[in-house]
């Protein structure tokens, strides 16, 4: 008798599970279980259907049951698994277009139920032009409503990922488009001098911004949305948004005695079981390690989604020593009108929060020799253990290419390197594609000089914490013509070249701050004042080029 495998869930993790599953194992009997209406599909290409980015849905779809019959796997969609019974070894499910209520036993479990939107309990929710954005089904509606309805004005209550998307693919459908984020900062998991980068960027593409805001309701006007009120201010909209975040989609495995997580989400060990024999979890409902920390974190993404259906499969019937996936750091990438933004391992914020004793530096370069033509500037941001010199977190924000540098973080990270091991890097070069000291290996080497003591710097928000302050003094090193289009408030110009014949300018008293365009002048600036006699000295890290707040 053929043994059976269930599958909950048939989108990236559940469908990745039983493909891999009857690739290496082919008498298997595998049933896929979904009350959605599509399979498989790219969740995060939804933003970019509503945009006429990915012009039809189909498109949308890496697979359908009809596929999948050819495989030998059974995929029923509108199937709402109910209830699981592990000591009977049987889900009950429903069928949501008959009412029919089936009984589908299984040798083998894997629940991959994912995660679905939170709903914040606000008065309007009901109104018609109100959206969550997780499935294909939703990213239809929402652009038939754009396009069918002649939507004008749009709000998208949430900063992350997802909001941000919907927003700038709002914007290129015509529509005027006003973000509002409850936290201080739009990207909640980058450090706020990214996101405030990225959150200026946004702006200059005209949607408008409003941080620090709480929803509070939706209103409408004959059963459709009219406005969404805030605690400051209300905005008009003809289309409502919620994308506030997710939660792992867990009732149906608590309530079968699957133990959860810290995180919410299912405890998994590294091969992807639960506590339950014979049952597993996959993707966004499902737990994972992360790397750094050795801690439970929770990172629903599409990418770890894959890795884990993959894992579980392999696990189902092992032929050999058993697949593992010891962990994950949460690396991500988003792509924001013209500019990139990407992460991995722990941020500043978290590093801190951890309790690691850290050092920080933000370095701008051009992503391939500044001389080759399409060269475009990118701000790197290392965090980096100082008792150990390990590679922590990195994130890069800029209009230039940030998925290989953010790749090469995240697998120094991975092996547990220090930034002396990504300084060293033999990495590829040829003006098209890198300067001869690429970014990353120049990132490296400013935090080994910050390291070893041969510098100190000060970040942006620090700085404009301390602009009022009467004992700070900021001293801009650029040359005249440059500081008079934009300089930090408060600077005084004394270009590189006349440091020294104007050292009398300078009260060597007071904390001082040199500035440049990215910091190369202001290192030689910092050294030529150094020997001059200042001793409360720093740089801008990052200079004017990731300063951002307004410039004077």
């Amino acid at each position: 008798m053929k043994q059976k495998l269930v599958v909950i869930g048939g989108v990236a993790s559940g469908t990745k599970t039983a493909a891999k599953a009857i690739r290496e194992n082919p008498d298997l009997e595998i049933t896929v279980l979904t009350e959605e209406d599509y399979i498989s599909y790219a969740g995060c290409g939804l933003p970019y259907y509503i945009g006429n980015v990915i012009k039809e849905k189909k498109h949308l779809t890496v697979m359908n049951p009809e596929k999948f019959k050819e495989k030998d796997i059974t995929v029923l969609l509108h199937t709402r698994a109910e209830k699981i019974i592990p000591g009977e070894k049987k889900v009950i499910a429903k069928d949501m277009v008959s009412g029919e209520v089936k009984e589908f036993p299984y040798d083998k479990l894997v629940l991959a139920t994912g995660a679905k939107p939170i709903v914040p309990p606000i008065p309007g929710i009901e109104l018609k032009n109100v959206f969550t954005l997780r499935t294909v089904t939703d990213a239809v509606k929402i652009r038939d409503a754009v396009e069918k309805e002649g939507i004008k004005k749009a709000v998208v209550v949430g900063g992350g990922f997802i909001g941000l998307e919907v927003a700038e693919n709002l914007t290129l459908q015509g529509v005027k488009v006003t973000l509002v984020e409850l936290l201080d900062q739009i990207l909640p998991n980058f450090d706020k001098e990214i996101a405030l980068l990225a959150e200026k960027h946004i702006k200059e593409k005209g949607v408008n911004v409003y941080t620090s805001e709480k929803a509070v309701s939706i209103e409408g006007k004959d059963g459709r949305a009219t406005a969404l009120v805030t605690d400051k201010r209300k905005i008009e909209a003809d289309l409502v948004l919620l994308s506030v975040g997710v939660k792992p989609n867990t009732q149906l495995a608590a309530d079968a005695g699957v133990e959860l997580g810290v995180k919410g989400a299912i405890k998994v060990n590294e091969n992807m079981e639960t506590n339950i024999h014979d049952i597993y979890a996959v993707g966004d409902c499902a737990e994972n390690i992360n790397l750094v920390t050795g801690k439970p974190a929770w990172f629903p993404m599409g990418s770890t989604a894959n890795k884990m259906g993959r894992v579980a499969a392999l696990n189902l019937y092992p032929k050999g020593e058993k697949e593992s996936l010891a962990g994950v750091l949460g690396t991500t990438v988003v792509k924001l009108f013209d500019i990139n933004a990407a992460r991995t391992g722990l941020s500043e914020r978290d590093a801190r929060n951890e309790g690691y004793n850290i050092v920080t530096v933000l370095v701008p370069a051009s992503d391939r020799a500044h001389y080759y033509p399409g060269a475009k500037n990118i701000i790197t941001k290392l965090i980096v253990d100082r008792t150990t010199h390990r590679l922590l977190g990195a994130q890069i924000i800029g209009e230039g290419v940030v998925d290989k540098p953010i790749d090469i973080a995240a697998t120094v990270i991975t092996l547990r390197g220090t930034v002396e091991d990504m300084a060293k890097l033999d990495l590829a070069y040829a003006p098209p594609f890198s300067s001869a000291m690429s970014t990353t290996i120049v990132a490296a080497n400013v935090a080994q000089n910050k390291l070893l003591g041969k510098i100190d710097g000060i970040s942006p928000l620090e700085l404009e914490r301390k602009l009022s302050d009467s004992q700070l003094q900021i001293i801009d090193v650029r040359e005249e013509a440059e500081y008079v289009v934009g300089s930090i408030p408060g600077a005084k110009n004394i270009p590189l070249k006349e440091i020294k014949k104007r050292a009398a300018e300078i009260d060597r008293d007071k904390e001082t701050i040199v500035v440049c365009k990215i910091g190369l002048r202001a290192y030689l600036g910092y050294l030529a004042l150094k020997s001059l006699g200042v001793k409360n000295l720093k740089i801008l890290d990052g200079g004017v080029t990731a300063w951002p707040f307004k410039l004077e």
